[in-house]
């Protein structure tokens, strides 16, 4: 006789994963000023200052906020598509990663 444990165990291995959504990137990491700790991201569409973004690559993946944006050594509230922007991080990002919104 399974215990009750065992029959929510059961319950909880048959059932299907969450589809899984398909989402577009934002941007794209053009360049990384180590020394400074700034990522230039080429956007695709309007992203606000604050909003939280999800970097995945290669060997990076994690979320951060964009605290501070800029343009031309100018803050800027929103980056608009198929500018270069760039933003302060606290991790390491590579040429090439994809950028998310989380």
């Amino acid at each position: 006789m399974a215990t009750k444990k065992e029959k929510m165990v059961k319950k909880m291995v048959k059932k299907k994963p969450a589809p899984v959504k398909k989402v577009k990137p934002v941007g794209k990491v053009t360049h990384y000023y180590a020394h400074i700790k700034v990522a230039i991201v080429k956007f695709n569409t309007k992203v606000k200052a604050g909003t939280e973004l999800y970097f995945k690559g290669a060997t990076t993946d994690f979320r951060e906020a964009s605290k501070s944006m800029q343009f031309d050594h100018k803050s800027v509230a929103a980056a608009m598509p198929k500018k270069q922007i760039g933003i302060k991080l606290k991790k390491r990002v590579r040429e090439g990663d994809l950028v998310y919104t989380a």
